[in-house]
């Protein structure tokens, strides 16, 4: 058995669709599970209908979802499905979801508030949308799908909009409403990534791009063979092509070496994805809906050895750089904890971490987003220090990225730090903060946002990324990994 998630730029269209059931087609034999995001830019439109509502722009909303969902999903319907009995049967079913979410828009703009619940209750409507068409064309054409709601399937907790799924409850859903339907291959099933509920069935969403998630959780709870993550690349890159336009397609990554990429701005996978894979050992596989014969990208527990040491550069823009800093800070415990309990309290996600050996400075990076909340949080916390000058300066700097070198055969090989600085003095790139985790399998670095594609490109020149290293296939690990026709950066799996 094996789950298969699909993108949103896979399902964006009526001839996107059709692809998508004929590879699903293709793996009929492995009884797939079929896990479907939103139609490409589907949730985006959901979320600006909301918003609008709750601004009071009850008609603006209405008109949005109008103009841009309701339209584009008949019109899908009408280029898939054939049978006039069974077309009409899925645009009525389809319509009474659009009638619910007019009635939910409606109500937002009378209270004048938009929660993470209602937030979720509405954006959770994309999914449901995409998997009732999928889901009516694939029986048309013979094939036994089987609708299943997520929200069924995986139960969360109550962190509305970055909801985590609770493994046994979650287990007992799968036991009772999914596996039945896999006995002696009877169903495809087809569900909804990103979606779940509350024990009590409240409707969670658990964060952007959470349909991989949802695919790797179903795919260990049913301990399948493996997850495929169906994308508009050939597989994980070497570099993002757009700025490195010789990158190439990765054959193999360990979960370690995927883990970092997706930590670190790469959007190969949800950065949740891979742990639920590790705990049962299941390989994912990350292929092209619009390329369906190339390779792809398998991650497993353990690639397998190469001579390279380096197998990506990745990047992270839209930073800022918070330094705490002060001599007072010299020999006294308890100041790191101080600082990132302060950061936590705000529910700021911490990037990187850097501190010098004298401890007189501190340093970490977040979103650029959050360095206001993050510098607040730590005025308040450190008053008394800042009044008597034991610590000198809480700062923000602003626009720098974090390029991260990753490859599991840089752990213990010397060099390999003199050969990313060589290639950055060359290019004339200054490092601000440098940090390198135990595991050796990534060093990380800040520069200035201006100066990262140029960083990515210095350091894949440098480690010659652009070669071929597989000596049984040259010409297959040469693969640039191209795009799709009319794939969309939003479902890319490029670092």
């Amino acid at each position: 058995m094996i789950v298969m998630k699909f993108g949103g730029t896979s399902v964006q269209d009526a001839a996107a669709m059709e692809r998508v059931i004929e590879i699903v087609r293709s793996r009929r034999e492995r009884q797939p599970v079929v896990v479907l995001s939103a139609l490409a830019g589907t949730t985006d439109a959901l979320q600006r209908c909301a918003e609008e509502a709750h601004r009071g722009r009850e008609r603006e909303a209405l008109q949005l979802l109008e103009d841009g969902i309701v339209v584009r999903h008949r019109e899908v319907v009408e280029g898939l499905l054939q049978d006039p009995m069974q077309r009409r049967l899925l645009l009525d079913s389809l319509e009474k979801h659009f009638q619910e979410v007019r009635m939910l828009l409606r109500g937002l703009a009378i209270l004048g508030e938009l929660t993470p619940r209602s937030l979720d209750t509405v954006l959770a409507y994309g999914e449901r949308l995409s998997t009732l068409i999928a889901t009516a064309a694939m029986q048309e054409r013979g094939l036994p799908a089987c609708w299943l709601d997520a929200r069924e399937l995986l139960v969360t907790d109550e962190q509305f909009t970055q909801a985590t799924p609770l493994p046994a409850e979650s287990a007992e859903r799968v036991e009772k409403y999914l596996k039945p339907l896999l006995r002696d291959g009877a169903k495809i099933p087809v569900t909804q990534g990103f979606v779940g509920a509350t024990p009590d069935g409240r409707t969670t969403t658990l964060g952007r791009g959470g349909s991989d998630y949802s695919a790797a959780i179903l795919g260990a709870l049913l301990d399948a063979e493996e997850i495929e993550i169906w994308t508009d690349v050939d597989g994980v890159m070497t570099a993002d092509p757009r700025v490195v336009p010789e990158a190439r397609t990765i054959r193999e990554l360990s979960y370690t070496e995927a883990a970092e990429l997706s930590y670190f701005g790469a959007k190969v996978l949800h950065p949740k994805t891979i742990r639920p894979a590790i705990e049962r050992g299941i390989p994912l596989r990350i292929l092209n809906t619009f390329n369906p014969e190339a390779p792809g990208t398998r991650i497993v527990r353990e690639s397998a050895r190469e001579p390279r040491t380096v197998k990506a550069i990745t990047a992270i823009k839209d930073l800022s750089l918070i330094n705490v800093e002060g001599r007072g800070m010299l020999g006294v415990p308890g100041v790191a904890a101080r600082v990132f309990t302060a950061v936590a309290r705000e529910r700021i996600n911490v990037l990187m971490i850097s501190q010098s050996s004298s401890e007189q400075s501190i340093c970490f990076i977040v979103e650029a987003t959050a360095a206001e909340g993050a510098l607040r949080a730590l005025r308040e916390a450190f008053e008394r220090e800042l009044e008597k000058r034991l610590i000198d300066r809480i700062s923000a700097q602003d626009d720098v990225a974090i390029v991260a070198v990753v490859g599991a055969g840089m752990r213990g090989t010397p060099g390999i730090g003199a050969k990313v600085f060589r290639a950055l003095g060359e290019a004339q790139i200054n490092v601000i903060s440098i940090a390198q985790g135990s595991s050796e399998h990534n060093l990380s670095l800040v520069v200035a946002r201006g100066d990262a594609d140029e960083a990515v490109r210095a350091i894949h020149k440098e480690f010659r990324l652009e070669e071929p290293y597989d000596t049984n296939d040259p010409a297959g690990a040469a693969r640039t990994g191209r795009r799709g026709p009319g794939a969309r950066t939003t479902d890319s799996a490029n670092p």
